[in-house]
Order: structure tokens, then sequence, then C-alpha cells
């Protein structure tokens, strides 16, 4: 069989397009922005992994205007992407999929809307299946008493097929805070990925990509609130076997848990965002990504977060 065309494809937490306003209300200005740069992108991402994306709630509208009353807000963000792709003369490769998590809501009202989507070029590949009906819960609840109230945590799942028939898995999580229930998370000086629901969650994660997966390529993409060298990390590499790109590509420093950042909040840097994966895939480089903090890049100052790229291969089908 010759050999598998590259992939490029990108993980970023958008933050509900609210970073503008601290993520208390969407804005039009950085879903604009952001929009601008994924399509400046060259070639074009194949897949598209995105988290904290609304439907429709108060936030969602806040700052926005009454303009397009029943727009969601992926379908507000794909309205934008395309205007940027047709702003450079070419043409628009994606289908878009929303999955949902949670809703805060005051009787009728949504407050606020959590989840995630997945933005597939469909000029490269051909859509196999998805969960968008019913995206996997993966949340871990420490207090059964304040279940309703937790936001949910899903594993969104897509399968794809590049013209040629090889097959790959594309996940999409993005994982809980560290409980503050627990009494790691008060004597633990590093927080991120070290607490005990986390880890729960991680074990039902790894569970549903090798139900779904089995000996196929897949790829897991997300915001893991989990720093390397924390338990989170270490299981799903050590424990289950899942590879990391940054890892394999030099990105990490397992003992130091601020180096490269990909998130940020005032002075501080974590690295919380990872790019797994496994049977066959390889990556070749994360061209394009910056840490967190570097104004050169055209993301910068558009999230809490910074976005991973990176370009992957199929070599072969293994279990």
């Amino acid at each position: 069989m010759p050999r598998s065309p590259a992939l490029r494809i990108v993980s970023y937490n958008v933050r509900y397009f609210g970073h503008a306003l601290k993520g208390i209300a969407s804005t039009r200005g950085p879903e604009q922005r952001i929009a601008r740069a994924l399509a400046a992108l060259e070639p074009p991402p194949d897949v598209v992994c995105l988290q904290e994306i609304e439907t429709i709630s108060l936030r969602s509208r806040l700052a926005r205007g009454r303009a397009n009353e029943g727009e969601t807000q992926l379908a507000s963000f794909m309205a934008a992407l395309e205007k940027s792709f047709a702003e450079r003369g070419k043409p628009f490769p994606y289908d878009g999929f929303y999955f949902s998590a949670h809703a805060n809501r005051i009787r009728r009202l949504n407050i606020t809307t959590h989840g995630l989507a997945i933005l597939v070029n469909t000029r490269r590949l051909r859509i196999e299946s998805h969960n968008v009906d019913s995206p996997h819960h993966i949340t871990h609840h420490h207090v059964e008493r304040f279940r309703d109230r937790k936001q949910a945590r899903i594993c969104a799942h897509i399968h794809v097929a590049d013209p040629s028939g090889r097959r790959l898995h594309v996940f999409n999580t993005h994982i809980s805070l560290p409980t503050p229930f627990a009494r790691g998370f008060w004597t633990h000086p590093a927080r991120m990925g070290w607490g005990v629901n986390q880890l729960h969650e991680a074990r039902t994660l790894a569970n549903f990509v090798r139900h779904h997966a089995g000996d196929e390529p897949f790829v897991i993409c997300g915001d893991f609130n989990s720093a390397p060298g924390s338990p989170v990390f270490r299981y799903l590499t050590e424990r289950v076997g899942f590879h990391s790109a940054q890892q394999d590509l030099g990105l990490l420093d397992l003992e130091d848990v601020k180096a490269w950042p990909t998130a940020g909040f005032m002075r501080m840097r974590m690295h919380l965002d990872h790019l797994f994966f496994g049977n066959g895939v390889r990556f070749l480089d994360l061209e394009g990504s910056v840490p967190f903090g570097d104004r050169k890049s055209p993301f910068a100052g558009l999230s809490d977060h910074v976005p991973l790229i990176g370009r992957l291969r199929c070599d072969a089908h293994r279990a």
C-alpha cells in the first residue's frame, strides 16, 4: 500500500469566543479573528477540534445584539470561517459537528451552555460515523448531591477515512478541573492533573477510545486540564500506552509543569492541552503551534489557550 498522505489537525479551546470579556460573554471580535487565523493556515487543516463551544444561551448572546436570534454559536462561527475563506479566494471545505455537554438553566432560559465541536475537511476526508446524538459522558461526580450542578464532561468521536480508505478515529474531549472536595487538592502544590476526579475521567476516556478505535489509528485532542508529569498524563501514557505528540517531538519537560505553556491566567503559565495518539499514527511535526504568551502568533490574545497544530500520518493499522 502506498504511503498515506499527511493530515493536519488543530485542537483549540476557544473559551466560548468570550476572551475579550474574560469569558463572561461572547463577542464577535474573537470569533472573527479566530476564523481569519484558521483560514490563513496553509495547508488548511483536515480536522479542527474545538473545546468550550456554546449552542444558544444568555452568555453567547449578551454582547452580540439581536441579529440571527435562532443562530447557534457554531453556526455563527462557521459563517465567519466561510467568509474568511472567501476573502482569501479559497473554497470552503468544512462540515461542522456540535456535541452538547451541559446547560445551566433558570427555568427555561439557558444561562450558559457547554459543548465541543469538530470540523472536518470533506474535500479530503469522508465521514464514516460520529456520536453527535449521544456524546460519551466521562464526568466523575465526587459529591453525588452536586451531580446535577456539576458541568458535564464528554468525549466527541468522529470516524473518518481518506480517499484510499485509510481510517482515522478522532476524539475530542475536555476533562474537568481538579475537585476541591478531595484532600489532595489542598495538600499538593501542583493541582492540574492531580485531581482524583480527573484520573477517573481519564480512565473512562481511555476505555471509550479503546472500545471504539479497536486496532485502528486514532488521535485524541483536547483540554485535559493536566500538566505533563501529572498522574493523569502518566496514566494515559505509561499505563494505557497512548503516545503524546508533544513528548515525542520534544516539547515537554515532565519535571516542569510550566514548560512550553498552552494556557495562561494573569502571570500563570500551564501546559494543559494535549494530543495523544496510537495504533500506527505518527506525528510529523507541530508546525504552527506556539507557546502561550508569544505575541507573534496570529492567535495571540484570542483565548486563554493557544491551539495545538500538527501533522500526522497513519502508517499502518497496528493492534
